[in-house]
């Protein structure tokens, strides 16, 4: 298991990576064997930013646990130590044999009718929400 100074070593290109895309790192430790990041991004952009730079060096992100939601009102520099974001969280999910779109909204939302907003949110790679793959890596955006 490796320890929090290895894992931060490991990704100090997304803490750069955070840094220049001004996403608020709100928190950063070791917990269950993984690096733990918390942040709030500016932008959906920024935030992506920090996901490809997270897949790029771990794509299977089994050392890592992180959360980025997108706040367009927050201010750059540290966060409040209460800070909570949750209610603009995405998750990132990846598309198992046998999921649907309303599978996975019911999953999430408790709703499969809410299929929609994971479609919107993944245009950049689907273009029929009939049409998934198993592999896929699919933006859950928050309720």
């Amino acid at each position: 298991m490796a320890s929090f100074e290895e894992l931060k070593s490991k990704y100090q290109s997304v803490l750069k990576v955070v840094e220049n895309n001004q996403v608020r790192m709100a928190n950063l430790h070791h917990e269950n064997g993984k690096l733990l990041m918390k942040g709030t991004a500016p932008s959906q952009e920024a935030a992506n930013a920090v996901w490809d730079e997270i897949k790029r060096i771990n794509p299977r992100m089994d050392d890592i646990t992180a959360d980025f939601p997108v706040d367009p009102n927050a201010k750059t520099g540290p966060a409040p130590k209460a800070a909570t974001t949750a209610s603009t969280a995405v998750k990132l999910y990846t598309v198992k044999p046998g999921d649907t779109l309303s599978k996975i909204s019911k999953q999430f939302y408790g709703n499969p009718n809410d299929y929609l907003k994971i479609f919107n949110a993944n245009k950049d790679k689907l273009t029929d929400p009939d049409k998934i793959q198993p592999g896929q890596e699919l933006k859950i955006p928050a309720a």
